[in-house]
């Protein structure tokens, strides 16, 4: 996929961000997804479909910008990488 997203987050929400990996991947399910949050935002939890992944976000600090990784590996053995960036504001 190789390309980004960007959401924005309240600091006191929890809140999920799923990326639909469907055109990219057709009909190879995914069956590996790994996110990597930076430091000072949390990841709460994670989930993913055959052709979906979820992140849940807790935290982070008014006015700053994290990227978070996605790699998934799918049956066939593509791998893909997806970048958010979720940008913290008061809302």
């Amino acid at each position: 996929m190789g390309s980004s997203k960007r959401w924005i987050k309240d600091p006191k929400a929890v809140k999920g961000y799923t990326i639909l990996w469907g055109d990219h991947i057709g009909d190879d399910p995914i069956v590996t997804s790994t996110w990597t949050p930076p430091a000072g935002i949390t990841k709460d939890s994670d989930s993913q479909t055959d052709d979906t992944t979820t992140i849940w976000l807790s935290g982070g600090t008014a006015t700053a910008e994290y990227d978070i990784e996605n790699v998934i590996t799918t049956a066939g053995g593509l791998t893909e990488v997806c970048t958010i960036t979720i940008a913290v504001e008061e809302t």
